[in-house]
């Protein structure tokens, strides 16, 4: 059986296929988004107080540095092999090298209740392939574009570093790493306490929003549809042997296996849409949202898994 929290977002695909008059008002998807984000940074940054070492800095290098390398493989493979146009195929190939704070969460979720070895720096993780991979596709863009420069301006850095995602994000890590779990309690215990509440109905309205992708479901995009759900299996095969290299625990093996599987959905394409604004968002939610994500949650989390079982 899938964990319980997928299955909200099981409930929430089906209530959208069958066209169910449940709906997740916006409001409360932004204060879930919020709470989410904050959450998954507090609960990071209470695990890496009194922990935190030196080490885990080449660490997060590596991680930056093959993040960043994943836009220049894909986007060959989606100009010739899925057969998209230049700016979709850089769109594409900055969703699928960023990563999916709602994928991290559910792994999260996994991890906890198999109980399995993790480090403390995990949401650290999040943070460090959230941006490379967009900040190199707009780099790519601005290249192959022609009559633009190469540079990535300063507009793309600022949208990149102060969206809410990666502020929440990392203001959530730096307020849990100074004050710790004891002493932040009073404030923040309702948010960490009710971590899988909050992953719960956020991925109620995901399964929402997925369904919406795929109804009707474009069939002429069938390509896509193939790339989308397989080249998470080679992304997170990546991810294996990183973690491998590292020598990490289980757990958090399994977390960049989840992390380079995953797909943005919020950061990429708040970046994206003003910078490439030739490339078709639609297709980008239909593939990370619609085919990448409840592959992932449902079916791609356990098999990681499994693949961690019989190498350790």
């Amino acid at each position: 059986m899938p964990d319980i929290v997928v299955m909200f977002f099981v409930l929430g695909l089906v209530a959208g296929l069958i066209k169910s008059d449940l709906v997740v008002p916006k409001a409360a998807y932004d204060l879930l988004s919020l709470m989410l984000m904050l959450t998954i940074g507090l609960k990071g940054g209470f695990a890496l107080y009194g922990e935190f070492r030196v080490s885990i800095l080449p660490e997060l290098l590596l991680l930056m540095v093959v993040g960043g390398l994943i836009p220049l493989v894909l986007v060959p493979v989606l100009r010739f092999a899925v057969q998209l146009s230049k700016a979709n195929a850089i769109s594409l190939s900055a969703h699928y090298g960023s990563v999916s704070a709602g994928t991290f969460a559910v792994a999260l979720a996994y991890i906890q209740t198999h109980q399995l070895a993790v480090g403390a720096e995990v949401t650290l993780y999040l943070v460090a392939l959230e941006l490379p991979a967009i900040v190199v596709a707009v780099f790519l863009y601005r290249r192959h574009n022609q009559g633009s420069q190469g540079a990535v301006s300063s507009s793309v850095w600022h949208e990149a570093f102060a969206n809410r995602g990666v502020v929440l994000l990392v203001g959530g890590l730096l307020i849990g790493y100074l004050y710790g779990p004891e002493q932040g309690v009073a404030v923040t215990g309702l948010l960490t306490q009710g971590f899988h509440v909050v992953l719960a109905l956020f991925l109620l309205d995901m399964g929402l929003t997925a369904a919406l992708s795929l109804r009707p479901f474009p069939k002429s995009s069938w390509r896509l549809a193939l790339f989308a759900l397989l080249i998470p299996f080679a992304l997170a095969f990546v991810g294996v042997l990183v973690g491998k290299t590292l020598q990490l625990p289980e757990g958090s093996t399994l977390i960049i296996a989840s992390l380079f599987a995953s797909a943005s959905y919020i950061a990429a394409p708040a970046i994206i849409r003003n910078v490439i604004p030739d490339a078709d968002m639609g297709l980008a939610m239909f593939a990370a949202l619609g085919m990448t994500f409840p592959m992932n949650v449902i079916l791609g989390i356990p098999l990681y898994h499994q693949w961690l079982q019989w190498m350790y």
